[in-house]
């Protein structure tokens, strides 16, 4: 049997959340079009006969001096720390840049078991070409162990022989997690997160970075069979400015409303049990900036 962890690092909307959900088959990480929507370590987990990977999805690696994105990018650094292997996804329909440069720099003592995934290749301006001499100019022993792979994370063309090669790879060791895991992550971050995904996809392109999500209070109701039978949740958007709490709550609240009924909807199929949504709007001018807020919402 082989055990392996293994980071994923890239640039914003190289497809590093997309490609966990197709490996994992289930929906692990949120997805959305917003630059940086993923903010902790996510861990997907895959189960074959052949053995275990644990991949870590981590936020997307962005150069800015601002506090709140530097959070993110320790996040992205740490996550290395703990890889068996490493997937440096690279969006072959942008070109390389600044932050890829940094991104090479940071990968430097993990070479070796790093492999490039050359994403996006499926859409008619990828340029695989330029990223793969990119890398073969900054990284050239990547290159030499043949470890660039063609991939397109929303169709899965690719992800097979990724795949291949972590198992081969990955050293041998006994499974970390139960068969049936794709995931190991708590209900309650879950649920901060699809409700933060709804409201990114119903508000503003402005407004996503601007956003948190607070659990107030978290209820398990159970049948006389001792199962769980419905999980109750009171929630707070919580944004920046009193303009922002606005557009979230919408005219007559429709917008809040709107965000309620779809997570909830979303939460009900991810669960073996109903969920209801308690879910409300409030103020927290500046806190992107408070480190004791910044420190518990991103791990």
């Amino acid at each position: 049997m082989k055990s392996a962890f293994v980071s994923i690092i890239g640039r914003p909307s190289a497809g590093k959340s997309t490609l966990l959900n197709r490996i994992c088959g289930e929906k692990v990480s949120i997805v959305s079009p917003t630059p940086q929507t993923t903010r902790n370590k996510i861990r997907g987990i895959i189960t074959e006969d052949r053995g275990q990977l644990i991949f870590i999805d981590t936020p997307g690696y962005h150069n800015s001096e601002k506090k709140f994105n530097h959070y993110l990018r320790d996040l992205a650094g740490s996550a290395l720390e703990e890889a068996d292997m490493v997937l440096y996804m690279m969006d072959t329909t942008r070109p390389p840049g600044k932050e890829e440069e940094e991104i090479l720099q940071l990968l430097k003592p993990w070479y070796s078991k790093t492999l490039v995934l050359m994403n996006k290749t499926d859409l008619p301006d990828s340029k695989p070409d330029v990223a793969a001499a990119f890398i073969k100019e900054g990284a050239s022993e990547i290159v030499d162990s043949g470890a660039i792979f063609p991939v397109s994370a929303a169709t899965g063309a690719g992800v097979g022989a990724v795949l291949d090669r972590l198992y081969e790879l990955a050293p041998e060791g006994e499974p970390m997690y139960p068969e049936d895991f794709y995931t190991d992550q708590q209900p309650e971050f879950r649920v901060m997160e699809i409700i933060r995904e709804k409201a990114i996809s119903n508000t503003r392109e402005e407004l996503p970075h601007s956003i948190y999500v607070e659990i107030a209070d978290m209820e398990m109701k159970y049948a006389e069979s001792g199962e769980i039978k419905k999980l109750w949740v009171r929630a707070f958007l919580v944004a920046e400015r009193e303009s922002q709490k606005g557009i979230l709550v919408g005219k007559g609240g429709e917008n809040v409303k709107r965000i309620r009924s779809e997570s909830q909807k979303e939460l009900s199929s991810i669960f073996p049990y109903n969920v209801h949504l308690d879910l409300r709007v409030k103020v927290n001018p500046k806190w992107r900036r408070n480190d004791g807020i910044l420190k518990s919402m991103l791990y």
